[in-house]
């Protein structure tokens, strides 16, 4: 009898371990993610909004959680989500703290690449309507939000860093390189639905799931593409292989977390030991 007691002790503590695991990690800061408690979690399921944005909710060890991704231009100071019980609307302030990011400096052979055409312009433009409105989706099923890395290899270029390419400066790293070899598999990190596939003039061959409620990840300059729009595809599944498609100073993996609309750092939905 101790012996089962003990066994179900320590399957319950394992269970809560791994469930605080499944959350990302709690990081108010610009181009952070604020992990919202919102109490325990009953028959009513919230919704919340920052804004006209919709915002992912979900359970984990009994409470409902919002999840809200923090714009990289965000100041310090107080941000306003909106939390709706049914009827009921409750206000919740976010304090975002401040966080200074590295430079990092790059040179990028092709200059094409850093100075486009009017013809690229052009192509750019076409380009970012169509990924600007995947990253806009919001779809009903929760995420699983426990990511694994999804190649192997040491993180090398992280999310935030200011960014200037042959002396110019250009939009911070909104996302986390992988460094390994052309070839390297690229695997889902999490189940989800493939959103799009493409060529893109600076992001080469690139992948887009879509793991539910706003939770979008993007996998960028792969040497080749092995999955399909509409695909489903499950946790550990490839999606392609590392290349250096599009703008790269070499074969590497750019992976992207998009949450409500606004670009994120993937470390934080990493699982921590």
């Amino acid at each position: 009898m101790k012996h089962t007691r003990f066994a179900l002790t320590l399957a319950l503590l394992l269970s809560h371990a791994l469930a605080a695991f499944a959350l990302p990690k709690h990081s108010p800061v610009p181009g952070g993610v604020a992990v919202v408690d919102l109490g325990p979690a009953g028959q009513t399921v919230p919704t919340a909004r920052w804004g006209e944005q919709g915002l992912a909710v979900v359970r984990e060890g009994g409470h409902w959680f919002a999840l809200f991704g923090i714009p990289l231009d965000t100041l310090p100071g107080d941000l306003e989500i909106a939390v709706f019980f049914g009827p009921t609307v409750a206000l919740r302030q976010i304090p975002v703290r401040i966080k200074n990011y590295p430079e990092q400096r790059l040179t990028i052979k092709d200059k094409r690449k850093v100075e486009p055409s009017p013809e690229d312009l052009a192509r750019i433009e076409r380009e970012k309507e169509v990924t600007d409105a995947i990253k806009r989706r919001f779809s009903a099923p929760a995420p699983d939000t426990g990511f694994t890395q999804p190649a192997a290899g040491p993180l090398s270029s992280r999310f935030g860093l200011r960014r200037i390419f042959n002396g110019q400066p250009r939009n911070p790293h909104a996302g986390l390189d992988v460094a390994a070899g052309t070839g390297t598999p690229v695997k889902a990190p999490a189940d989800g639905v493939v959103a799009l596939t493409g060529d893109y003039f600076f992001n080469g061959n690139t992948v887009f799931i879509d793991h539910g409620q706003g939770l979008i990840t993007a996998y960028m300059h792969l040497s080749r593409v092995d999955v399909r729009a509409g695909q489903v595809v499950k946790r550990g599944e490839a999606l392609g292989a590392i290349g250096a498609t599009g703008r790269a100073t070499g074969p590497h993996l750019h992976w992207a977390v998009i949450l409500n609309n606004t670009p994120v750092d993937p470390e934080l939905f990493l699982a921590r030991p």
